[in-house]
């Protein structure tokens, strides 16, 4: 017997404001990575400079909630803001196919580790989610960022990393559950 999904608790509300490409990513594309290591939910650290993997997809997300816990106020008002849970969901869904075109996953969000651990087991995912709490990441690449509430946030932006340099940046991210389809789609376009 399968087992079942985990539902996401976040669904999409309709008409989210759609976000627009404010040129704050435009300067990525051929960026090194730097040398710099962030926590992931496997409780190790993951040095950018290092990533081995063919192609890896990083996908930067503003926060996840958690179930029973408030979003920041007027968070559906805020472009590109919602839809964070959908997203990592996608990630996960297309996983496999992911994985099969070479290419390594991970989440990107300023919160906690210990913050996202509990997403990453709730949503079962099958890759770590890496934390740049303290925004070392964020400074030395420029990211995207807007502020709700005192909490610096990561725009919705994703990475592709092929030889230790940004090969394509997707910004804005729009609709958010269709992220990973957008990133297999491209994928698929430029063949290793």
């Amino acid at each position: 017997m399968n087992k079942p999904t985990p539902q996401t608790d976040f669904p999409l509300p309709p008409d989210l404001p759609v976000p627009i490409n404010d040129g704050a990513a435009d300067h990525l594309n051929g960026t090194a990575l730097p040398r710099i290591s962030l926590r992931s939910t496997a409780s190790r650290m993951v040095d950018f400079s290092q990533l081995s993997a063919a192609r890896t997809i990083i996908f930067c997300y503003p926060m996840t909630g958690v179930p029973g816990k408030r979003l920041p106020s007027g968070w559906d008002l805020i472009p590109g803001a919602r839809g964070c849970t959908p997203q990592t969901c996608g990630f996960r869904d297309h996983f496999e196919e992911l994985r099969d075109l070479k290419a390594e996953v991970f989440g990107l969000s300023t919160q906690t580790p210990e913050y996202q651990l509990e997403m990453a087991t709730r949503l079962q995912l099958p890759f770590e989610i890496l934390s740049d709490a303290d925004g070392k990441l964020s400074q030395a690449l420029r990211l995207p960022m807007f502020e709700v509430e005192g909490m610096r946030l990561l725009k919705r932006l994703t990475l592709v990393i092929r030889g230790g340099r940004i090969e394509h940046v997707f910004y804005p991210v729009f609709p958010p559950n269709e992220s990973a389809e957008q990133v297999l789609s491209w994928l698929r376009q430029h063949p290793l």
